[in-house]
């Protein structure tokens, strides 16, 4: 069976068909890029089949995704001229990729894009920064990343940076300080989406509170379920209707379950908590609850981590695990938000600033 000239994923619940013909599946996170720059010096090469990664085209297809988020991260430490040269080459590398192999991957930067690419049997490939130093403390930085193509960007890694607090951090700003709310309205102006995963609390409501645009937690999950400063307070999931964000739900074991949190920490001794498809689903349907359906998406974080639930292990476990939640009655309409529509209509809502800010 084929989506435009795109292969079924390894789907087999009617439901589940149903939704994958309605839209495409948006991943908010993978950090490929980074993976690539590590293990294989920016090498673009063999990713067409088992590859060195959690992520390959094959993988791809047999997941179903239909439009990537490639992260272009730099680790927290650097310093703000490093961050920004470390950005700079996985965007470079994203580009190098999408050139590689062309009958697979384009480009994107708008919903429109991601509809007409998924379409046409390819993957759209969007852009989002890890990390606000990324920028280099710069707006100027900033409006150049747009004009790139940057789509979102997280504000914080896992240290503070200069104008924003972190989740795994010593807060020292209490939140934004009054230069990381004009990142935010100037990332509102550009349709650079506010992306709250890795960023504290206080750095959570300051940013909903400044901002004129949807927000997004590319890859959290819910702290009710796993209390790890990672993951999202129910207070906040219930701010975003009013907002019109998602939280795309995260893959990452110690964002699920806080016995793998704990044995992560100490050292990884003993036997490996099991961590399973259920608990991403049990994460998955209290933010439904909470935040609503319109408010939800997916967020896997792979080639972020070595180590994933069980029957989620790469990028083809997307397949799985809407087979699961159909399994469990949710319906292909529903189904469809939680994997795409909710995400496009964010793009869909900022991508004509985007387009007309004096790019």
């Amino acid at each position: 069976m084929l989506i435009g000239t795109t292969t079924f994923p390894d789907v087999k619940h009617p439901a589940a068909l149903d939704a994958f013909a309605l839209t495409p599946l948006v991943d908010g996170h993978n950090d490929l890029p980074w993976a690539a720059r590590t293990l294989a010096d920016y090498s673009v090469e063999g990713l067409e089949l088992d590859s060195a990664f959690q992520t390959d085209i094959d993988r791809l297809r047999r997941g179903g995704i239909g439009a990537q988020f490639w992260s272009v991260y730099s680790p927290g430490t650097m310093t703000e001229p490093e961050a920004v040269r470390f950005t700079l080459e996985q965007i470079d590398f994203v580009y190098r990729m999408v050139q590689r192999y062309p009958d697979t991957f384009e480009v994107a930067r708008t919903g429109d894009d991601v509809r007409r690419i998924w379409g046409a049997g390819r993957i759209a490939s969007l852009l989002g920064a890890e990390g606000g130093h990324s920028i280099g403390s710069s707006l100027a930085v900033l409006r150049t990343m747009a004009r790139l193509g940057l789509r979102y960007m997280t504000l914080t890694h896992n240290e503070n940076n200069s104008w924003a607090d972190s989740a795994t951090d010593t807060p020292v700003h209490g939140g934004l300080s009054d230069f990381g709310r004009d990142v935010v309205r100037e990332m509102n102006r550009l349709g650079v989406l506010v992306d709250l995963a890795h960023v504290s609390e206080e750095t959570m409501r300051d940013a909903i509170d400044v901002s004129t645009a949807p927000v997004i937690f590319s890859h959290s999950s819910c702290r009710a379920l796993c209390d790890v400063p990672r993951n999202v307070p129910d207070e906040v999931l219930r701010r975003l209707p009013r907002n019109g964000g998602v939280i795309m739900i995260a893959f990452v074991p110690m964002f699920l379950r806080e016995e793998f949190d704990a044995w992560q920490r100490g050292g990884r001794l003993g036997t490996r908590p099991a961590v399973t498809i259920d608990d991403v689903v049990e994460h998955i349907e209290h933010a439904r609850d909470v935040a609503g359906v319109d408010h939800i998406g997916l967020g896997s974080d792979y080639d972020g981590f070595d180590d994933f639930p069980d029957d989620l292990r790469d990028v083809s476990g997307f397949a799985p695990l809407v087979d699961r939640l159909a399994e469990r009655g949710w319906t292909p309409g529903d189904l469809a938000k939680l994997m795409g529509e909710n995400l496009l209509r964010v793009l869909d809502e900022t991508s004509p600033e985007a387009l007309s800010a004096g790019l």
